[in-house]
């Protein structure tokens, strides 16, 4: 048995040095994976995004806040760039993943439930989990934020 797993470690390690391979483990998980700066700005996301957030083209999100590619509805209902709305400073999100990019730990499994357009008109009670990591590539500090949907596990 112990053989077993020793020989699938070794195959996932050699299938991992390629980028193309990484890349369709990280599309087909069902976690929304979001890669962002010190300033919450998304620099890179897997496909999820677009299910359980859809409220953008998501051909002009890079660069942009967090929040406002979430479709945060502070965010768009203040018509504000996230950080700036008058709820930003009480955003678990947020402060979740600034305290885990200064501390250096990881957070695991916390949870949110807010609003978020889901469209240009549809706003959505959403209940959220999510954990952050941060990691450094190339001499930047990267904040990886994974989001679950657990709206269908609260609202039964």
């Amino acid at each position: 048995m112990e053989n077993d797993t020793s020989i699938n470690n070794v195959i996932f390690r050699y299938l991992s040095g390629s980028s193309d391979f990484l890349n369709l483990i990280i599309n087909n998980i069902t976690s929304c994976v979001l890669l962002l700066n010190n300033e919450m700005m998304l620099k890179a996301y897997n496909d999820p995004l677009k299910t359980i957030f859809s409220n953008k083209n998501h051909e002009d999100i890079i660069y942009h806040k967090c929040g406002n590619v979430i479709g945060c509805a502070y965010a768009v209902d203040e018509e504000a760039e996230c950080g700036t709305t008058g709820h930003c400073a009480s955003c678990i999100l947020r402060e979740t993943a600034l305290l885990s990019y200064t501390s250096g730990k990881p957070i695991f499994k916390k949870k949110l439930s807010r609003y978020f357009y889901t469209s240009e008109t549809s706003k959505e009670l959403k209940h959220l989990q999510f954990s952050v990591r941060t990691f450094n590539f190339k001499l930047e500090r990267y904040i990886l934020l994974i989001i679950d949907d657990i709206t269908s596990l609260v609202v039964s």
